[in-house]
């Protein structure tokens, strides 16, 4: 029996392609995430960039408030290998220095770009270097006027905004585009996305915008992504979090697997603890979720702290331990391996894991550097 979610069908969108990734036409659902360095500063760019590939990042965006920001990503794509989108406000002389720079595709905000005739240089530039750009409606810079006509900002708000940004692209002969409506609030979100897929057909990028803390801005931005998915209204997404941008990715990641949307990387599971825990769990789990961060082979993976239920769900994952007093007993394909005393069951589950993804053919090479920090 599937335990996999039921999810709608998802929303039929054109395709469209920032450099070597296609998003939408049934696409894989792309997770991207944003620098939060200066993107003048190329050292610390570049290394954040890295970062969030290893993470499994696809599409970064950079921040181009400055001619030195736009300038300075031509160095940068020398030195990373996924797509980079430039994040335009209120100048659009930056999207073409951007553009010139090497910039995979724009992100524009309707609320601090101007009006057509400031576009029409950019639009002609983005056409010839088959850049896309992204309609980017932020609730928090939405246009005088249409607050003026809502009273507030409002899902139809949010929606009137991004139809009027879209006509004054298709008026300019533009059509590779991409949109996003982003409020801090789940429910206006949801309302906004529902009712934008009955006027277009282009890939929506979709997330909860000021998220949050780490803790708080992954609850808020599971519970919101996961309505959105589940209505198939996203093509790409992103978790805004107040942390590190890997970690966005990670979050990202989490809430697809977790509604059967993705399948490469590891499925870890671990129960709570209770009394009857005769080990240090948390150190266990979170030094085998650790080790094998970087691993993408599609495999789950349990560590239980009880030996009550903790045999029976071990042996329904690919590779698990049960703990007991002060051991552990490991299962493969649900069958008992060895038991291995309480220090050594790190070591011992991560080597199974790393095993049986060379015995898939996956390449145990994409286990994270402390993997081999054994």
């Amino acid at each position: 029996m599937s335990l996999r979610p039921e999810l709608h069908q998802r929303r039929r969108a054109r395709a469209i392609r920032v450099g070597s990734v296609v998003i939408g036409g049934g696409a894989p659902i792309v997770v991207q995430s944003m620098t939060k360095t200066r993107t003048s500063d190329v050292r610390a760019t570049v290394a954040q960039i890295k970062r969030l590939e290893r993470a499994g990042c696809r599409l970064v965006r950079v921040a181009v408030p400055g001619r030195e920001d736009a300038l300075a990503i031509r160095e940068i794509k020398k030195r990373i290998s996924i797509p980079l989108i430039a994040d335009i406000h209120f100048n659009p002389r930056l999207a073409i220095l951007a553009l010139e720079a090497g910039a995979d595709g724009l992100r524009i905000n309707p609320g601090t770009i101007g009006s057509k005739d400031r576009l029409k240089d950019v639009v002609r530039l983005a056409a010839e270097r088959s850049a896309p750009i992204r309609v980017g409606v932020n609730s928090g810079s939405l246009e005088k006027d249409l607050l003026a006509r809502h009273g507030q900002v409002t899902a139809e708000a949010l929606v009137e905004s991004a139809l009027r940004q879209v006509r004054q692209l298709e008026d300019l002969g533009f059509q590779e585009i991409k949109i996003s409506l982003k409020a801090p609030d789940i429910k206006r979100t949801l309302e906004a996305y529902r009712l934008l897929a009955r006027s277009v057909d282009y890939p929506f990028h979709a997330g909860i915008t000021e998220a949050g803390t780490l803790l708080r801005g992954s609850i808020k931005s599971a519970a919101g992504l996961a309505l959105l998915l589940n209505e198939g209204l996203a093509d790409t997404i992103r978790v805004s979090l107040t942390a590190p941008p890997e970690r966005e990715v990670q979050v990202a990641y989490e809430i697809l697997r977790s509604l059967g949307l993705e399948s490469r990387g590891i499925n870890f599971i671990s129960c709570p603890g209770c009394g009857r825990t005769e080990v240090d769990l948390r150190r266990i789990a979170a030094g085998v979720e650790r080790k094998l961060a970087g691993l993408k082979a599609g495999l789950t993976v349990a560590v239980m702290g009880c030996p009550v239920n903790g045999p029976g769900e071990a042996r329904e994952a690919d590779v698990g331990v049960a703990c007991g007093r002060a051991a552990g007993v490991i299962f493969k394909h649900g069958r008992v391996v060895r038991r291995v005393p309480e220090p050594e069951i790190v070591e011992a589950l991560v080597r199974e894991v790393v095993n049986m993804a060379r015995e898939q053919g996956n390449r145990a090479g994409d286990i994270s550097d402390e993997s081999e920090k054994q």
